[in-house]
């Protein structure tokens, strides 16, 4: 053999005695067949089997195998964000003349996909309140395929009662869905309450360390695994394997995190509700958020995320108090290590106030820094909206 040759044929090595609690990273655009027959059979391994890197290596399968056991699945589909997952859902449930239902709190960028890119193609999308429970009856006609729901809302933070309507779906043969990305299934478990797709943005408390985009998309029935998979070749859609290697990292210390994150995240929202600049407290845990009481029937507990509505008189004063803020970050996203303040304009109806007007929240994600430090840079936050604070 000469050496142009041995420098692209790796020699193989002794594995004996070698055990790894990591899971490797198989990196591959090229899957190798024993045969030419075998090459030319590639399609009978089926939607999940290994053909091309494109569709995934053991290492994307591993990290797809422990999701299905988490979210009790018959299957999972790693996609490049929770975003992803949604569009896929949407593009292989929904054809031309069908109709989606999605709640008013849905993620803006999946109504901009109903919008955008379903309309032209005939696929109609119609919004329901999210806490309608079983009156989403009423609103399910002969054109409705899919009931989508975002439950808590992640900014608005309702509860909805997600067993009635899988029920009233159920009744009318329609498929229903959840991004269930604020509780993970460590805290819910869409299928297990009959939902037919769970939606779990795993570049949140999955991935844990705001470094990776990847989402995941697990089925109650395995035929529903092969056409969302068949679709997701179709449209040229992978996952790098270095991600899902990120993901399998993360996903370890997963109860860990939220075990911490959630008692924080509580306990702040608790002290700011007793706080004279703050209208009002969004957390499901607490018993004036819409929908506690399905929260406090159907999840384990909370995570880390929750919104603050503050008297309508300080709203003008919150971005110049947000420049002073240290342990805090602005940003978008949530479930990493570093605590995230988002400050959002709401249209005042979906916090029950009057039509035509608009409203502003703080989003708040607590990560993982001393809780004393933070709370003292939320007590500043509160005193200068309250006049209170030295200048500077």
């Amino acid at each position: 053999m000469k050496d142009l040759t041995k420098v692209v044929h790796h020699p193989p090595v002794d594995k004996d005695g070698f055990t790894s609690l990591a899971v490797p990273t198989y990196r591959a655009s090229t899957i190798v067949f024993d045969s030419a027959d075998a090459y030319a059979q590639r399609k009978r391994r089926g939607a999940s089997g290994y053909a091309y890197g494109l569709h995934g290596t053991p290492t994307t399968r591993t990290l797809e195998s422990q999701l299905s056991a988490l979210e009790e699945a018959a299957g999972t589909i790693i996609l490049p964000s929770g975003q992803a997952g949604i569009a896929l859902i949407f593009l292989t449930v929904l054809g031309p003349g069908d109709t989606v239902l999605v709640p008013a709190n849905l993620y803006p960028p999946a109504l901009d996909l109903c919008r955008d890119i379903l309309a032209p193609l005939g696929i109609g999308h119609r919004v329901y309140d999210p806490t309608i429970g079983a009156g989403i009856a009423a609103l399910i006609d002969p054109d409705c395929r899919l009931i989508w729901t975002e439950s808590p809302g992640s900014a608005t933070m309702e509860v909805g009662d997600l067993p009635a309507i899988v029920a009233a779906a159920r009744d009318r043969g329609v498929l229903t869905g959840c991004d269930n990305s604020w509780a993970t299934p460590l805290l819910f478990k869409p299928l297990a309450i009959g939902m037919d797709f769970a939606m779990e943005a795993i570049t949140k408390y999955i991935g844990g360390h705001s470094d990776l985009l990847l989402g995941s998309v697990s089925v109650r029935d395995p035929a529903w695994d092969v056409r969302l998979r068949e679709r997701a070749h179709m449209l040229g859609i992978g996952v790098s394997p270095d991600d899902c290697t990120i993901a399998l990292r993360g996903i370890e210390t997963l109860g860990v995190r939220l075990g911490h994150i959630g008692g924080v995240a509580l306990d702040f929202a608790g002290r700011l509700a007793d706080h004279p600049v703050v209208e009002r407290v969004l957390h499901p845990a607490l018993p004036d958020c819409p929908g506690h009481v399905f929260w406090k029937r159907d999840f384990k507990g909370a995570s880390g995320v929750f919104s603050v509505i503050f008297a309508p008189e300080r709203e003008a004063l919150l971005d110049a108090a947000l420049a002073h803020m240290r342990s805090f970050v602005i940003g978008a996203s949530w479930g990493g290590t570093r605590s995230l303040l988002a400050p959002m304009t709401m249209p005042a109806e979906r916090l029950g106030g009057p039509p035509g007007r608009s409203r502003r929240l703080l989003r708040i994600s607590i990560g993982l820094e001393d809780r004393d430090d933070l709370w003292s840079d939320l007590a500043d936050l509160l005193d200068r909206l309250a006049g209170s604070a030295a200048a500077g």
